[in-house]
């Protein structure tokens, strides 16, 4: 499967008219972020923002504006053989509208694709086929109903937030009952439901964030123990060095001699041990 051309949140005016009659030529899909009037096979359909389709190469196809604005996202791909097999297994729909409601991780997921698309950096052909793999998982999950309402949207991204800063600021992470009142849920409501999102208790993830940290600066950094202890969140360097070595197996300044690279007498790299 192989993207052609993209175009992300293109805009216009009520008069514009796409009119494929002999089909888009190539596999067409779009995401439609405002009312549309589709006629698909010569079947009028009003569809609604928050709406999808995907177009097989020879469908007739003509859209245009329901009101005085069009503005979509979408992008035109090839196949080969087991694509098209692969898609409908996913049950997206073919030929036919379907409304999504929520369609912003979809968006910013074109959004990202379209970027890659035009890019010259390296890699970007890789990076632009991993995120259409992923496009298409997460609009088969939006197609299934579990990412279906705006207040689960929500829901999930403020638990998406909030992991994010286990692992990138631990220091700042405070107990579980503020994680959970910053979520808007109870405290054994929010543990719930944070395991079955990312299959970890909070605070085995709140560990694990500090000691992440705590590697990286133990390596990169001529920080003291006491410093990274409370640079990783700790209330002192005690609990940290004894948390250190259960996890870890050696304590924060034995792990810190055996990571750190030193020169031997021919000039190569290795290890203290």
């Amino acid at each position: 499967m192989k993207i052609t051309v993209i175009g992300y949140n293109h805009d216009h005016d009520g008069t514009f008219v796409m009119d494929r009659p002999d089909g888009p030529g190539a596999w067409l899909f779009l995401l439609i972020k405002t009312d549309a009037v589709f006629f698909i096979n010569n079947t009028e359909s009003r569809v609604k923002a928050g709406s999808a389709v995907l177009f097989r190469p020879d469908t007739p196809i003509r859209y245009t504006a329901a009101e005085n604005r069009y503005t979509d996202d979408w992008f035109y791909f090839e196949t080969e053989d087991g694509d098209e097999q692969h898609i409908l297994s996913l049950g997206i729909p073919v030929d036919r509208p379907f409304h999504i409601g929520s369609i912003e991780e979809l968006s910013s997921v074109l959004h990202v694709m379209t970027f890659e698309h035009y890019s010259a950096e390296p890699y970007h052909s890789e990076i632009e086929q991993g995120y259409l793999d992923i496009f298409w998982l997460r609009l088969a999950r939006s197609i299934s109903g579990s990412r279906s309402s705006a207040d689960l949207s929500d829901r999930d991204s403020r638990m998406t937030l909030i992991r994010t800063r286990i692992y990138t600021r631990p220091d700042e992470i405070g107990s579980i009952d503020s994680l959970a009142a910053e979520s808007g849920m109870s405290r054994s409501g929010f543990q719930h439901l944070y395991r079955r999102m990312f299959g970890a208790s909070v605070m085995s993830d709140i560990i694990e964030g500090r000691l992440q940290k705590a590697r990286r600066l133990l390596t990169s950094t001529e920080l003291t123990i006491e410093q990274i202890a409370v640079s990783c969140g700790y209330s002192d360097g005690g609990a940290f060095m004894r948390q250190f070595r259960l996890k870890c197996g050696m304590t924060p300044t034995q792990f810190r001699k055996r990571m750190l690279p030193f020169y031997h007498t021919d000039g190569t790299v290795g290890n203290k041990d």
